[in-house]
């Protein structure tokens, strides 16, 4: 972290820590795969959803691979799951309270990637032709 003095000509240089421990770190770890937003944000705009029926709303996500992202979102109780005792066991997922303070922060970052999308793909292309 860089702290600025009111005269901007001196920089004071703070370590920040990077360990596993550091929460932003652990949560942007947490979120920083190709399903869990994404989940997180079909789950907040439904009751419940059963595991077929999540898969369906994805498209293009594995079964393993849903699974998996389930599962992770389940031990960090932004996902319940609940399994009723018929046969074939039926399963639904819903968002938990603690996902739900999550959505807020998901649609600020979805309405920021929105508005500088274009401006994003115009500096990669200026970047890559100069490579």
């Amino acid at each position: 972290m860089v702290d600025y003095q009111k005269d901007n000509t001196k920089k004071k240089v703070q370590a920040i820590d990077y360990n596993s421990l550091c929460p932003v770190r652990n949560v942007l770890d947490r979120f920083g795969d190709k399903w869990s937003i994404l989940v997180i944000v079909i789950l907040g705009s439904t009751e419940k959803l059963r595991f077929n029926e999540l898969q369906k709303c994805i498209g293009d996500i594995s079964q393993k691979m849903l699974t998996i992202t389930l599962r992770k979102l389940e031990t960090d109780d932004l996902v319940k799951r609940k399994i009723y005792p018929v046969v074939p066991p039926m399963v639904e997922y819903s968002i938990t309270e603690r996902g739900l303070t999550l959505l807020p922060l998901i649609e600020n970052l979805t309405e920021w990637a929105q508005s500088n999308m274009q401006g994003i793909n115009a500096a990669r292309e200026k970047f890559e032709v100069r490579q």
